[in-house]
This record gives structure tokens, sequence and C-alpha cells, in this order.
């Protein structure tokens, strides 16, 4: 197409040229005292312009009219041939056999003037893709810890969002890292995407001789050894960091590796503050860089040239000699980057700085663009981030906050017209769909059950190791927006591990975000596991949350409760110590927790088991729902509690559900049952089906607080189809478990047919 238009502007140039001279021609020679400013037709215009009507002019202008004559013919010649494939293969095309067109104009390497080319001229022509539309783009990201992950999940929704080719995603992770992008893309399923990891803890050694003083630690040199690291057919890769927000198809950019010319191999865009001018402040002595220098927030690599060129032991070597002098790097790699291309400047080809907007502090960046609407690349490089200063802040602000809290579950559209790699869990997820009748009343509670939740794991910083004595117990929950103001509160009461599955949307999570890093109390906290899986679907997945908080619990027990339950001031300790006390590393025992209720808003909570007894003397405190479903707790026996001085074992009875403390081996919740409705039932049914002994704590409780009704019980109570499907997928489980469990397990259908 590129050609196509160029061959139409010289063909439209030719023919009025083909016009004008000879008018203009009998113009001069019918007029012979006219004057006339000879006018620029062609190279030749350079020569000295001569007298108007001499002999020496006239020459000059037969001259100028043949040339442009000659130039017509052979532009004719040239259209008369059939066009050329606009497909040849470069040298350092893609990963995997991708084809891509070639670009036929070079890159200059001048900032402003590829500025000009490709934004100032709104031709259709001149910004038609030169990237296939099944090319597969390739974006390798060193990603680190907990705080980097949740970045680079806006940086991810950005490429997502306005790309239009298949993505290859290689991440440099650590093992905190590598846990929550693997699931997190794993439950996403995003179309054409596919997703590596790398150890950074194997590449370590290769840096960590080099003294850095950057935030990013030794994480932020790792970009120096991509070659290394990548597969060694890979030909070319952007390199990004985690701090980025795109704002158009990052195939724009994968387009300008086809205007690399020479040696090129490094393409980057120049440092938008003065730090390498070295006069930022009294004795500022920066690495050695070319000019401004090259910030290395964004890179264009041609791994296969870098790889010819002996990138390793280049980068080694300068290193090695600037150390000398500097003792320690700033900027960690752009600090390296910067010293090897001061040495040989033709490894770079300079990006127009749209491709990497620096909201640095003392950032020039207001310099390099004319209008905001311009820009590519928004790259957040202070530590400041949102809070730097720069007079368009807001717009950049505005864009990564639509990121920020753009629901992630839009971005898994199909890319049509593109084979991509057959992924067998979405393959074994749509059969298992398109099984289910869709005619069924029950469909949308059965389709639950097979719906893919986004997960985050780890949303923020979690910090805790188990103890040694392995009689650690984590306290279990899952709550909704709603139920946020129980954190606090439940954070005073359980001082052990917490892990806790949290549903909410991409905006409320940002909420959630703000509201934890402005608690003093949360923020006290590093035993506190939060989990983020993301609304979708008309259904409170109640136990699916469960099981996401459970499978994250990394102490021998659990204790499995609800976000509005505060348990005792002491349970935990008091737990462990029932672990020894009952031999539960050898038994297979439900430690059950009498569970009690107040109606009233602000409680003094009871700090002993006969401040309780007082308190439900008084009316204070009830046993918890026993004027609603009694069936739910009755077998905990709470007239033998108040008296009882040691563990005491209960038998299961329909309906029971009291909340327990087993081992971390004991089976997940079904998760056909969804909203309200025997979802804790079922699975203290399991437990009971696997030979699990109910034993009662005598000195535990827990408190349930008050609270407005949840959206899904009041559809139990008024929808009556509601109550149906519930009913029927009641029977269903039953069914499974006594084909599970065999003879045994008959017994849970007698009991639901006489309750």
């Amino acid at each position: 197409m590129l050609g196509m238009c160029r061959g139409r502007r010289k063909f439209l140039a030719a023919s009025l040229a083909l016009l004008f001279i000879p008018a203009l021609t009998w113009l001069y020679l019918s007029v012979g005292s006219f004057q006339v400013k000879p006018l620029p037709l062609s190279p030749l215009e350079a020569q000295s312009s001569m007298p108007v009507g001499s002999a020496g002019e006239r020459q000059a202008l037969e001259l100028r009219v043949r040339a442009v004559e000659e130039e017509n013919r052979a532009l004719r010649r040239e259209l008369s041939r059939p066009p050329k494939s606009p497909s040849a293969r470069l040298p350092n095309s893609g990963h995997h056999g991708n084809q891509s067109r070639t670009h036929s104009e070079e890159g200059t390497g001048d900032n402003e003037g590829q500025k000009a080319a490709v934004v100032g001229n709104s031709s259709d022509c001149v910004q038609q893709p030169v990237v296939d539309k099944c090319e597969t783009i390739h974006v390798a990201i060193v990603c680190a810890g907990y705080n980097a992950s949740r970045d680079v999940v806006t940086l991810v929704k950005s490429v997502l969002f306005h790309r239009r080719n298949p993505l290859h995603f290689h991440f440099i992770t650590d093992a905190i890292a590598q846990q929550i992008l693997s699931s997190l893309f794993h439950t996403w399923m995003v179309p054409a995407v596919r997703v590596d990891f790398y150890d950074a803890d194997e590449l370590k050694s290769e840096v960590s001789w080099i003294p850095n003083k950057h935030y990013s630690g030794i994480y932020g040199l790792m970009k120096l050894v991509l070659t290394k690291t990548l597969p060694p057919d890979l030909q070319r890769v952007i390199v990004l960091d985690t701090d980025i927000t795109f704002a158009t198809d990052i195939a724009e950019l994968w387009a300008v590796f086809h205007k690399f010319k020479g040696q090129q191999v490094l393409g980057l865009v120049e440092n938008q503050s003065d730090w390498y001018l070295g006069n930022l402040w009294k004795n500022h002595r920066p690495w050695p860089a070319l000019g401004r220098g090259f910030n290395t927030g964004v890179i264009l690599l041609l791994l296969d040239r870098l790889r010819k060129l002996r990138w390793e032991q280049m980068w080694r070597l300068t290193a090695e000699r600037e150390l000398m002098s500097m003792l320690s790097t700033s900027l960690a790699d752009q600090d390296i980057f910067n010293a090897v291309i001061k040495q040989n400047p033709f490894l770079v080809h300079q990006l127009p700085c749209f491709w990497n907007v620096q909201l640095s502090d003392h950032t020039r960046s207001e310099k390099c663009y004319k209008d905001v609407s311009d820009l590519k690349v928004i790259h957040w490089n202070s530590p400041k981030k949102l809070r730097v200063k720069n007079k368009h802040v807001e717009f950049f602000r505005n864009l990564y906050l639509t990121f920020l809290e753009y629901d992630g579950n839009l971005l898994r559209r199909e890319l049509f017209g593109c084979p991509s790699e057959a992924d067998h869990n979405s393959e074994n997820l749509q059969k298992t769909l398109s099984e289910l009748d869709e005619d069924d009343p029950c469909y949308e509670f059965r389709r639950e059950r097979y719906t893919v939740h986004r997960t985050h794991l780890y949303f923020l910083h979690y910090e805790y190791e188990p103890s040694s004595d392995n009689t650690d117990v984590t306290l279990v929950a899952q709550l909704s927006m709603d139920r946020l103001q129980m954190l606090e509160a439940i954070c005073k009461h359980w001082e052990g591990p917490i892990s806790l599955a949290l549903y909410l949307s991409d905006a409320e999570a940002q909420q959630f975000l703000r509201y934890a890093q402005g608690s003093e109390v949360l923020m006290s906290r590093g035993n506190v596991g939060y989990h983020i899986v993301y609304k979708e679907g008309q259904f409170y997945p109640v136990n699916l949350l469960r099981n996401v908080a459970m499978q994250q619990v990394n102490t021998p027990y659990m204790f499995l409760s609800d976000i509005d339950f505060l348990p005792m001031y002491g349970l935990y300790e008091y737990l462990r110590k029932s672990v020894v006390q009952l031999d539960m590393a050898n038994t297979k025992k439900a430690l059950v927790v009498p569970a009690f209720e107040t109606l009233r808003y602000r409680l003094s909570y009871p700090k002993s088991k006969a401040e309780l007894l007082s308190q439900l003397d008084m009316g204070t405190l009830f046993t918890f729902r026993y004027h609603v479903w009694t069936k739910g707790h009755a077998p905990t026996n709470f007239a033998k509690w108040r008296t009882a001085t040691t563990p005491y074992r209960v038998q299961w009875e329909a309906d029971f559900e009291p909340y327990v403390m087993v081992r971390r081996d004991s089976p997940e919740y079904d998760r056909r049952f969804v909203g309200f409705g025997w979802n804790k039932v079922a699975h203290i049914m399991e437990l009971d089906a696997q030979e699990y002994e109910f034993v009662v704590l005598p000195n535990a409780y827990m408190i349930h607080m008050p609270h407005a009704p949840s959206f899904d019980i009041t559809k139990f109570r008024s929808n009556k189809q509601y109550r149906v499907c519930l009913k029927t997928l009641k029977e269903e489980f039953q069914q499974n478990m006594s084909r599970r469990y065999g003879f045994a397990a008959l017994k849970y259908m007698t009991a639901e047919n006489n309750s």
C-alpha cells in the first residue's frame, strides 16, 4: 500500500510537469522581456541564476526542461512494470517464522524529523501498518515482587486494549511475581496471548557484581542479559518497564524495527531530563552518555545482531572500566547501556520521543511534543509516579486510571482471522459449557460452576514464615466490597496469618487498594494475603472464593471462618495449643469453634467465656441463627458447652454447618453452590464422609456482627426459581456423594428426607 501511494504521488507530479513545463516555455519565448523568477523544478536549480532574457538563461532553461522530460520518461517506464511484493522477508523478521512487510524509508535517527514524518503527515498512505496481521509481537518485561506484579497488570491491559496482533510475553521474574502472574494469565484466558517465565534468581550471578544504588535493586540490571536469557531463535523483542502505559497499538512500535539500518541494534528514546548532562546539583557526576543519553524504559532489541556483536562481552568490559571510577550505577542498566552507546554510537536507532514520554523528576518531556494526542507511550519513571509535576499530568493520570480500573474481562476478545495455538483448558471449558442445556431453568447455576474468574493472588505485599513447630493456623475468609469495614476489626482480634479472597471489580480493587494503604492497622500486618477474584456473572461465587483463599494457605492448619465473624481474643494461640493436645497431625479432626451473634452494632466484646455467658444470659448475645436456622449449629450442643472444660465430640446431623479448624489437606468446597444456601453444609457433609471427627473446643468462641442482608439472601427469599434450583443442586450433590463414598453416604439422603 505504501509503495502504491508513493507511485500515485510520483505519477501526479509527472503529469503536472508534462503540462506545466511546455506552457512555461512557450510563455517565456513569447514574452521576451517579461521578468519571471525561475521555479525550483529540479536539483539543477542550485546552479547560479542568470539575467532574464540572456542567451545563457535560455540555454539553462532548455537544459532543465530536457532533464525533467528525461525524469518523466524514466518514471513512465517504472510505472509500466508490475508492482513488487510488499512482503519481502527481512533478515531480522519475527520469531517462529512470522512474516513482516518491508519499510522503504530508513530512520534518520533524528527525533523531531521522525516525529514530523509520522505525526505531521495525516496521509493514510504514510500511516499504513507495516506489520502482518497475524505476526506475533514479542514483549519482554522484568518483574519482581508484589507491587511490580500489580503495576504490570495495568501495562498489559493498555497493550491488550489497543493490540490487533498475537502477543508473546516474556517475563523475567522472581518466585513471587511468577506465582502471581502465572495464576493471573491462566485464569484470564486471553486468546492469542502466550506467556513464558524466566527465573531471575538464575540470572543474579550475571549482574550481582555490579554495585547499584537504584531503587529497583538487582532486578534493574536484568535487561543487560536478555540476549542470554531469551530463546536463541528469538530475533527481536520490545523491552518494557512495568511503569509504562500504552496509548496506541504496540504493532506501531514493532514496525519501527524496519527502520533500523547499518549496525543499529538498539531502539531508544532520548533521556528527557538533564541527568546525564551533570548539572542537576553540585558535584553531580553521572555515567558517560551521548548528549542527554537514552532512557531504557522502552527498548527495541535486535537480539540476533546483538549476539553476533558479542553484546555480553561488550557491556561487561564497559561496565568494568567505568566502575573503576564511578564505583556504582545510579540508574541501573540505563547507565551501562549509555556508556556502551557513548563508545559505539552506531548501535543506537533514536526513536521519536512520543514512544517514551518520561514523567520523571526534572523531566523536560513537555518540550518534545506539541499535542498530547500524538503521544504513544507514557512512562511513569519517577518514584512519585502519579504525583509527578507536568502541565499535562491530569491527562496522563486519567489515561493511566482508565486502564487501572478497566474491566479486564472485556480484553478476552478473539483475534479473528489468525490461527492460534490450541489452549486445552479453553477447549475443555468450551466443550463442557456446550454440553449444558441452555433451556434448563437452572442453566445459570450450572454454568457458574465452570466460570473461570480472573484471579490476582497477593494483591498487596505479603511476608510471613510459618513457625517451625508445625502448629501454625491461618484464618480463611472471603468478602465483597460491602464487608470491607470488617478487615481492621478481624486483624485486631486475630494476630496470626490470614488468607482472604475478595470478590471485586477492577475499579473496586483500586478502591480497596486505597483503603488498605490508608489503614495503619492493615499496613502494619505483613501476614495477610489478599487475593482478588474479579467479578463475572450474576452470582456470588462463595465456594470458589473460599477455595482460592484455602489454596494460598501456607500453614499446616486453617480456621475456616466468615468475614462477618470476630474471633475471640487469643483464639489463634488457643487453636495452636489444641493442635498439640488433640494430636491433629495424626488424626482427622475438625475442631468446632462455637458461633454466637449480636444484634448490636456496638458490642463490648467479651474478654472471656465467663463474660460471654453473662451476656448470653442478659440477652446481649445469642447462639448463632437460633431464631431462623436452628439446625445449622444445634449439634454443637451449646448447653453442654456452657459447662464443658474439656473438648467433646459431636455427631454430624443434617444441615450442620459449624466453623471449624482443619488440616490444610482437607477437601475443598463444592463450586456448584453459589450465592446463598448450602455452601458450608455440603462441605461439612464431605468432611463427615471422609470420617473427620467433629470436636467442640470448650473455651473457644466467635461472634457474628450485624450487617445489612446480602443481595444473595434477598434473591433466595424472593425468587422461587432460585429455591427450586438450590434444591435440585442439593439432590445432585447427595447423589454424587453416594457414588463417591459408597453405602455409608446413603445416610445423608436419608437424613435429608427425614428433616
